[in-house]
This record gives structure tokens, sequence and C-alpha cells, in this order.
């Protein structure tokens, strides 16, 4: 499987679409919270999608592919820990909104882990090595 571009991985997609909404949901927050929790939540989002296309121009390295990987990983769980608090303090009020995104980043997660395992399993085939 050959990529030309980070924009054909599934996970920058999800990654990128979530990101927009969680911009779009921190707007509606609190004054109070759109700078302080929303501003947190809006750079974890985008830190995902950044990871990974620093990742991905640095895919000839198998390491340095995996490393932001892991990063794009590690602010997926950040984003959904954002998550959690706004909810919990009710700063973000709508169930519905809240459950939605809370699942969209479970499944960004777990396509994140495949992805990084395919890069692991395939990274040499995939490199014409």
């Amino acid at each position: 499987m050959s990529y030309q571009s980070y924009r054909d991985l599934k996970v920058y997609q999800l990654a990128h679409k979530l990101a927009i909404e969680i911009h779009k949901m921190t707007l509606k927050l609190p004054k109070f919270e759109m700078y302080e929790e929303g501003a947190q939540i809006r750079r974890s989002s985008k830190s995902i999608t950044s990871n990974i296309v620093e990742g991905y121009g640095r895919r000839r390295y198998k390491a340095e592919f995996i490393k932001f990987l892991i990063y794009a990983i590690a602010s997926c769980d950040e984003t959904r820990n954002h998550l959690d608090t706004l909810f919990d303090t009710k700063s973000l009020k709508d169930k519905k909104l809240y459950n939605h995104l809370t699942s969209e980043y479970n499944t960004l997660g777990k396509q994140m882990s495949r992805f990084i395992k395919s890069v692991i399993s395939r990274h040499q085939t995939r490199m014409g090595k």
C-alpha cells in the first residue's frame, strides 16, 4: 500500500475532522473555559494531526515515524481527558456531542494503534527495501 501524501492516511483524515469539530465545540463553551480548558483541548486535538504529518515526513526512518505516531496517540488520550473534564465540570453540557466525540476519539486511538502495528510490520516492504 502506497500513500502519496499524509492526507491519504485514514488516521489523518479522522484526526483532522475531529480537530475541526473540537474547535467548533470550544467556541460554544463558557467564556472562562474558552481560554482555559478550551485552549488546551484545541491544542491537543491539533497536535494529533501535526504529529501524524511530522511522522509521515520522517517515514523513511522507521523509529522516527513510530515516535511521532506515538506522540499522536498521547495527544489523542489527552484530548479525551479534556473532553471528560469539560463534561464532568458541566462546561460541555451537550451529552450527545460529548458521547459522539468520545466515541470518535476512541475509534481514532484504535486506528492509530493498528496503524503503528502496520508501520512496524511493513515498514521495510513499503520503503522498497
